[in-house]
């Protein structure tokens, strides 16, 4: 994938401090709109305050006394805590179909976790799950091209399209456990027995993405034009 010459320059956002479920959804789906506007490409890592659990765009809600709040993208509940939360936003045109960019992605998540000693690979192609077999959990089973280790699902990730722009975000498992069965999953510290950072998984994928970054003091959306983000804000 080309960098400045063939394609536009990426804006790195790193929002360290944890932000409620509504905010990092609205803020994701302002980046959605503004590169189905204007063009540009994000590469944006969050955390999640307090923890919330996240159901896809169509999935029912069949969860009781829990934080929650529904992503712009499909697929299956996911318990935002101990983790690092990515969201890529990019021309389609960037990566092509929805599965490219999926496993292009992918790829490059994987190689960072294995600059990080994480035997990171991508899951091999196999049948898609009938929609009534589905389960709660985006944890629970993993398709092509998700990232595991040892068989289990490290990355859980969802994409969605607006007009000539996409949106894919996910959640890489740093520790902890979903509050619903799930048994697919790993995490990190259970890898390497011994944690690993937001900070460091941070700086891993930003030095081996594999193109340069324009710096990003803050992420441009204006409160104006988007009143949710200024109004979610913490004070």
């Amino acid at each position: 994938m080309g960098g400045w010459a063939d394609g536009p320059p990426w804006n790195l956002i790193v929002d360290a401090m944890g932000r409620s479920g509504e905010y990092n959804m609205a803020m994701d789906e302002a980046l959605l709109e503004e590169v189905a506007c204007h063009g540009g490409a994000y590469l944006r890592f969050y955390r999640w305050d307090p923890p919330t659990l996240s159901l896809g765009r169509n999935q029912p809600n069949t969860f009781d006394d829990l934080p929650i709040v529904r992503r712009p993208t499909g697929g299956q509940a996911v318990w935002h805590e101990h983790e690092l939360t990515y969201a890529v936003v990019a021309p389609i045109a960037l990566f092509g179909s929805l599965r490219k960019a999926y496993c292009e992605i992918h790829t490059r998540l994987a190689r960072a976790l294995r600059a990080l000693s994480v035997e990171a690979v991508l899951a091999p192609a196999h049948p898609p799950i009938r929609p009534s077999a589905h389960p709660a959990s985006c944890f629970a089973t993993s398709v092509g091209g998700e990232i595991l280790v040892r068989g289990r699902k490290l990355v859980g990730s969802a994409q969605v399209r607006r007009r000539q722009a996409f949106l894919q975000h996910g959640s890489i498992l740093l520790d902890g456990t979903q509050p619903f069965p799930a048994g697919g999953e790993t995490t990190v510290v259970a890898v390497l027995g011994r944690p690993v950072s937001f900070e460091q998984v941070v700086a891993a994928i930003s030095e081996t993405w594999g193109e340069p970054f324009k710096p990003t003091a803050h992420p441009p959306i204006s409160p104006s034009a988007h009143p949710e983000i200024a109004s979610l804000a913490p004070r």
